[in-house]
């Protein structure tokens, strides 16, 4: 890297806060349609019926340090579309951090969904996200995001760079509930 005394850079990333994305050469962009999420939803039947190709939700990310780096954050927007399978709201795959020690905050940009959290106990609570919503995920929490809403539901996140993911827990293990609508209002089961 050339010596940056004196200099005045412009960012390699735009936040576009009209329409909260990210853009720039170094954003990542991750497409998860319902082909992804098989095991995801409780109800397979229901879910093999549906168009497989049905875009669930999105997630863009700006990792300006290599991953594993002590010290470093990542930052990220996620969007997840209106949708459910049966009575289970479109949600992501959900995920412990690698490094079990390390937290996370999310905030809610547009839309409505839940943040659904669960501890190393298996105790699982939701907190409701809306815009201006700020949640503080704390370490060994795993966590996943449901769209609740009819619009679509955009979510800010900024992480530790050496946090990693650990998808295959929850693959796994699943959460020890379940959000599912039941009289036109979302409830933990």
């Amino acid at each position: 890297m050339e010596n940056q005394h004196l200099m005045i850079n412009k960012s390699p990333v735009i936040l576009d806060l009209i329409n909260y994305s990210l853009k720039g050469d170094p954003i990542i962009n991750q497409l998860r349609r319902l082909k992804d999420l098989k095991g995801v939803f409780q109800n397979e039947e229901v879910f093999n019926q549906l168009d497989q190709e049905q875009l669930v939700y999105t997630v863009q990310s700006w990792l300006p340090v290599e991953d594993g780096t002590p010290g470093g954050l990542y930052f990220g927007a996620s969007t997840l579309y209106p949708g459910k399978v049966d009575n289970e709201y479109f949600m992501t795959k959900g995920h412990f951090h690698a490094q079990a020690d390390r937290a996370e905050f999310y905030w809610g940009v547009r839309g409505r969904g839940m943040l659904i959290l669960m501890d190393r106990n298996r105790n699982t609570w939701a907190e409701e996200v809306f815009p201006g919503s700020l949640h503080y995920i704390g370490s060994k929490v795993a966590h996943r995001l449901a769209n609740t809403g009819n619009d679509k539901l955009i979510v800010g996140a900024c992480w530790p760079s050496d946090a990693g993911h650990n998808y295959e827990e929850i693959a796994d293990n699943g959460f020890s509930a379940r959000l599912v609508e039941s009289d036109g209002k979302p409830i933990l089961i």
